[in-house]
């Protein structure tokens, strides 16, 4: 199942000594696989059971908000500076520690007992999540760092990252409905574990990095506030308008602060988090902001299409979790045909054609009506926009890591997850305000429809955005060829 690296050794080293270790590339891509299905399914997995969470451990409905917004908060704002600790210390030691904290604070949520026990918890798995994403996604660029296997590879990532993301929905529902919200959390913990068992035996321990300067701590504190504060501006449109002083001056002083920390990345002596000539990369800044967008939409895409099943069709939790297989299933078969349409195709173009794929499901979606049905407004659009996600997953990654120094492929995977959160953060905060205004104050199955369908055809416009970004990804990137 899993593609054989080319060779058996790790020769390089950010001094250029060789040093020999035993890699085994189809343990370390499982680990990996394990690592982004996890991540993926905790951004909706607690979701659907959010209703249950709220009478079980007796949230308002404003406080309820936090059980999401304490791990995007966490895991957008400490990103960067997790990418660049498994530069600096090493993706393994790094990812090792973040699966520990993700898989403790996973089980101490489940057992909470009040509301600020689960939120803490929440917080514990960003800060996890932020250390382990990066490690997992530079450990893969490096085990795999060109040719077939790095397509294959890529495709089985890709396949993992958009499955959890959508079966999530499903689990979630499923759990709640039949078991009890509290494993939506305890699910994390066996998935913990067994990343960790494949970690610590199939993933090489590599060269010691070297650490010949200091870090750039002031940076990474700039960095840190400014992100999570720009996420907590955002997330908190729910209760504070755009143009409200409390979310002008959050985002004011989060724009002071991310000013200040480029400023201090041009100018520092020590070691900086990120190195400013990374965006000077077309690939790696097209990459990024590709991410960004399809974050948005996809985000917006899943809470509008959740809702519109739930409140306009009226489906339980458990019923609008399978409903969702489709998508998670058509993601997979997307991210297949990814692989081997990459032998033959640059990557620019499975960006450009997954994307409109995606855009026209969405679009397909935005027609959706109160007395709708499964087959129509739901199936049909979910296979089209799941394949062209599939298509895109793979390729969008490749690009931003392909060329960038060994040394900063963490760097450069913070920077890409990075750019996920924050546009799924941003996009969802912009579009679920378009939502509410088209909506107004009736809560009717036909005023619902009409917020949800615009929310959508706005995801499809976020969708045409990205395929013209992908448009100035660099011809030059080429397919891998088939071996023999």
């Amino acid at each position: 199942m899993f593609p054989k690296s080319p060779t058996s050794t790790s020769t390089s080293t950010s001094t250029g000594s060789a040093t020999s270790t035993a890699v085994q590339p189809g343990l370390t891509l499982a680990a990996v696989a394990v690592v982004q299905f996890m991540v993926s399914l905790d951004l909706s997995v607690v979701n659907v059971g959010l209703p249950r969470i709220a009478v079980g451990l007796g949230f308002s409905d404003v406080d309820l908000t936090w059980v999401i917004h304490a791990y995007a908060l966490t895991f957008g704002g400490l990103l960067l500076l997790g990418g660049k600790a498994a530069d600096r210390y090493g993706r393994r030691r790094v990812l090792l520690l973040g699966l520990a904290l993700f898989g403790l604070a996973s089980l101490l949520g489940g057992l909470a007992q009040e509301p600020g026990q689960l939120v803490a918890a929440r917080v514990a798995q960003g800060i996890g999540a932020a250390a382990l994403a990066p490690s997992a996604l530079a450990l893969l660029t490096a085990t795999f760092p060109e040719g077939r296997a790095r397509v294959r590879a890529f495709g089985v990532w890709s396949a993992m990252n958009a499955a959890g993301g959508a079966l999530g929905v499903l689990i979630g529902g499923l759990l709640t409905e039949y078991a009890s919200w509290r494993w939506v959390m305890f699910v994390n913990v066996p998935m913990a574990a067994c990343a960790l068992a494949l970690t610590w035996r199939g993933v090489a321990a590599g060269p010691p990095p070297a650490r010949d300067s200091r870090p750039d701590v002031l940076g990474a504190g700039l960095a840190t506030a400014g992100m999570t504060l720009l996420v907590f501006g955002v997330v908190r449109t729910d209760r504070y308008a755009w143009t409200s002083p409390v979310t002008v001056t959050t985002l004011a002083v989060a724009v002071a602060l991310l000013a200040a920390f480029l400023h201090v990345e041009r100018t520092t002596a020590r070691d900086p988090l990120v190195r400013l000539g990374l965006f000077a990369h077309r690939s790696v800044a097209a990459a990024n902001a590709y991410n960004l967008l399809v974050g948005g939409a996809m985000a917006s895409a899943f809470y509008f299409v959740s809702l519109y099943v739930q409140r306009v069709l009226g489906a339980g939790p458990a019923a609008t979790g399978i409903q969702f297989l489709p998508f998670a299933l058509g993601v997979v078969a997307g991210s297949v045909l990814a692989i081997r349409l990459g032998y033959r195709l640059a990557p620019r173009t499975l960006m450009t054609v997954g994307g409109l794929l995606t855009a026209t499901g969405f679009a397909w979606f935005g027609l959706i009506s109160p007395d709708g049905a499964f087959a129509t407004d739901v199936l049909g659009p979910s296979l089209v926009a799941s394949v062209g996600f599939g298509l895109c997953l793979g390729p969008v990654v490749s690009v931003a890591t392909a060329g960038v120094a060994a040394h900063e492929t963490g760097t450069a995977a913070g920077l890409l997850n990075s750019s996920r959160q924050i546009g799924a953060s941003l996009g969802l905060a912009a579009l679920g305000t378009a939502a509410h205004h088209r909506t107004g104050e009736a809560t009717t199955p036909e005023a619902l429809n009409d917020g949800y369908a615009l929310g959508l055809t706005l995801s499809a416009a976020l969708l045409v955005a990205a395929v013209l970004v992908a448009l100035t990804v660099p011809r030059g990137a080429r397919p891998a060829r088939r071996a023999g």
